[in-house]
């Protein structure tokens, strides 16, 4: 069934078409919860509520611009949500190694994904939020203030506070490596 007919089915309460829409995003959608969320269980609990919102407001879906991305803003609105109310997110891996740009450290390349990782999910919550919105989901300072009820300042700061902290676990990483490959 061709999506069109699906989210007008949807707009009816039709559990079929709920169905086959969730499955056809639930894993895509659930890789942006895995970066606000600090476990897997959250980040089920912030999918979960994305999409009880989406099939609820589906009617406001005005068929302009992509449905994944009208989506996609349900499911970052609600992992801020939790944000505010229980200060609880972080990043995922989902385009984790741009990174590596963003922190400007050289002889990244030996650093293990999961080490990258969880340097990032070390990082003080408002630090770690403002660096995935900016970094991973592209988002201006603008956009991210306006989200997260910060000024565009604060956003920027916060922004520049990760990338030296990134920089600095980075650099202590190589260093300890390299003292214990000698």
């Amino acid at each position: 069934m061709a999506l069109k007919q699906l989210i007008e089915n949807c707009k009816k309460n039709d559990r079929k078409s709920q169905k086959e829409i969730y499955e056809l995003y639930a894993a895509r959608l659930y890789g942006s919860c895995l970066k606000y969320a600090a476990t897997e269980e959250d980040a089920q609990d912030v999918l979960q509520d994305s999409f009880i919102t989406i099939f609820k407001k589906i009617d406001q879906y005005k068929d302009k611009g992509s449905f994944e991305g009208w989506c996609r803003r349900i499911v970052i609105n609600k992992a801020l949500g939790k944000y505010r109310k229980n200060k609880l997110h972080t990043v995922g891996e989902e385009r984790l190694i741009n990174i590596e740009a963003e922190v400007e450290v050289k002889e990244v390349d030996d650093l293990a994904l999961d080490d990258l990782l969880k340097f990032v999910r070390d990082l003080p919550e408002r630090y770690r939020l403002v660096f995935s919105l900016y970094v991973l989901d592209g988002y201006s300072h603008k956009e991210i203030a306006q989200m997260m009820e910060i000024s565009e300042g604060t956003s920027k700061s916060n922004l520049s506070r990760a990338r030296g902290l990134l920089q600095d676990k980075i650099i202590e990483w190589r260093d300890s490596n390299r003292s214990s490959a000698i």
